[in-house]
């Protein structure tokens, strides 16, 4: 999402006769795209901004921070960091060139109004990959998580109109981008007048020009029969689903304000089974949250054993000022959290292993994305369930599509060989 937003305001700062520098140290000016999801992100962005600040004592250069941290912290980075010539929240990308210029005549400059309405309209971004597009269809959030400080710096749900994102899509087309991702903080509860999120997906499916097409991410409340039914019926949607369980307790799912059970959460993992026999299921998951218990947790473990993910992100609780879980007294300490998520990390890896294994032999399509990290003689890509895959190649075969049977898999990566 942050790589989406990023090149919209490329694309904006473009077109008011701004250029890309070649590389940092011929920048006049140097935007921090931020997240604000965990404490961590933050506190890589500040030693960022301390590492750059050298810029500072050879010209006159200014430094400006957007995204969820600008608009979370406002006026206060100011105090954090003395490096921070301007911040500007997710509603105010538009005014960018204006603040920009006006940061080489005035001080510190704060632009985080919230607009509940701003969806850029008539602005489709440059892509900046050469191979796969991240199109947003929709801004904001409305489920209020007690963990989560998205709503708090995204504002409420909008969504973009579709012609909008079709012309998008048909643009990424022509640029010879051959796979789409279909970005909102819940995309399933895509809404614009009487098109819902699977309707959408049929009318972006109908696009010659794309290949592959991806979304994230999905709320486990908003899970439709009728969204699993499209993914069955369409050919180009991949055969991938993130949905973030966060924790296998009701009670914990209550606190939570998740919306639904861990019962219901393990239905639609089996609706999704039955529909697409080869679909790879993805997750997020909490250890720690507050007030839960041995026993709580415990559920989390054995439910993640029992549907078996292809793969989890798996994170401790963190706290974030402003979200009523902060404000919980029971809070798990910091070394159970921890060990908790050890154990999940570590029953994770056995079955994503196993999931792996069971590749070897099969065939699989592959999108041709890089060389190797490891090898100059391999490329790798991806499957259509998301499985990194390498196998013996040159950067021709960038950019295609082609067979690769699966021979090995190591750690979490398969490795083939390529078909004729």
């Amino acid at each position: 999402m942050n790589v989406a937003d990023s090149e919209l305001v490329m694309t904006i700062l473009k077109q008011n006769g701004f250029d890309r520098a070649e590389n940092i140290e011929t920048a006049d000016v140097i935007l921090f795209n931020t997240c604000s999801v965990r404490q961590h992100a933050e506190e890589r962005v500040l030693g960022r901004i301390n590492n750059e600040m050298r810029h500072k004592s050879l010209k006159d250069v200014k430094i400006g921070v957007i995204g969820c941290m600008a608009q979370r912290l406002g006026t206060e980075l100011a105090d954090l960091s003395r490096g921070v010539d301007f911040v500007v929240g997710v509603d105010q990308y538009d005014k960018l060139p204006e603040i920009i210029r006006s940061s080489f005549r005035e001080e510190f400059l704060s632009y985080t109004d919230v607009d509940n309405e701003q969806l850029y309209p008539a602005i489709i971004p440059q892509h900046q990959d050469n191979l796969k597009a991240f199109i947003t269809i929709m801004r904001g959030c409305n489920n209020f998580c007690s963990y989560c400080i998205v709503p708090y710096t995204r504002g409420r749900e909008r969504s973009r109109s579709p012609l909008e994102i079709i012309e998008d899509v048909k643009k990424a087309g022509e640029q010879g981008l051959r796979e789409i991702m279909l970005l909102g903080q819940n995309v399933n509860s895509y809404s614009y007048e009487e098109i819902n999120f699977p309707q959408l997906l049929r009318m972006v499916n109908e696009i010659p020009s794309i290949k592959r097409i991806r979304f994230t991410t999905s709320h486990p409340k908003d899970l439709s029969d009728e969204l699993i039914e499209t993914m069955a019926d369409t050919d180009k949607v991949c055969e991938h689903f993130h949905l973030a369980m966060q924790s296998g307790d009701n009670e914990i799912l209550k606190r939570m304000n998740r919306g639904y059970t861990a019962e219901h959460y393990y239905d639609l993992t089996v609706k999704l089974r039955q529909a697409i026999p080869e679909i790879a299921i993805t997750t997020d998951v909490i250890a720690g949250f507050p007030g839960e218990t041995e026993e709580q947790f415990q559920r989390t473990y054995d439910i993640m054993q029992k549907i078996e993910f292809d793969h989890a992100y798996m994170f401790k609780y963190s706290s974030r000022s402003g979200t009523r879980a902060a404000e919980f007294l029971d809070q798990v300490p910091e070394e159970i959290r921890l060990e908790r998520l050890q154990r999940l990390i570590k029953q994770q890896e056995v079955i994503t292993t196993r999931k792996y294994k069971n590749a070897i032999g099969s065939v699989r399509e592959i999108y041709v994305e890089n060389i190797s990290r490891r090898s100059q003689e391999e490329v790798s890509g991806k499957t259509r369930d998301f499985k990194v895959t390498v196998f013996p190649g040159d950067s021709q075969l960038i950019g295609k599509f082609v067979n690769v049977k699966i021979v090995e898999a190591a750690g979490w990566t398969l490795k083939g060989k390529l078909l004729k």
